[in-house]
């Protein structure tokens, strides 16, 4: 069982990476940093949307409208947070 956690940890430590990613990448793109014309920077874009919109997408119905912003990303960061800390309490049950 030790070795799911472990497996559970890396799924939730990747996820982490890639809500970062994703927020750093919205505030480049925002202040026209990075351009979405560049064919790199476009995929890299897509791919991140891809496997983060199937986890934002019920946190914004959730969410009310913050004019602008989008808290997704962070209740996200913070749902991952908490799952790890779940897990991480209650992993002498799985022995």
């Amino acid at each position: 069982m030790t070795s799911i956690i472990q497996i559970l940890f890396l799924l939730l430590d990747i996820l982490w990476f890639f809500i970062i990613a994703h927020v750093i990448m919205s505030w480049l793109i925002s202040f026209q940093v990075l351009n979405l014309h560049q064919q790199l920077v476009a995929q890299i874009w897509d791919m991140l949307n891809r496997i983060l919109e199937p986890i934002y997408r019920p946190i914004r119905k959730i969410l009310p409208p913050m004019s602008g912003i989008d808290l997704a990303p962070l209740v996200a960061l913070i749902g991952v947070y908490a799952i790890r800390i779940i897990l991480a309490n209650n992993a002498a049950a799985f022995y």
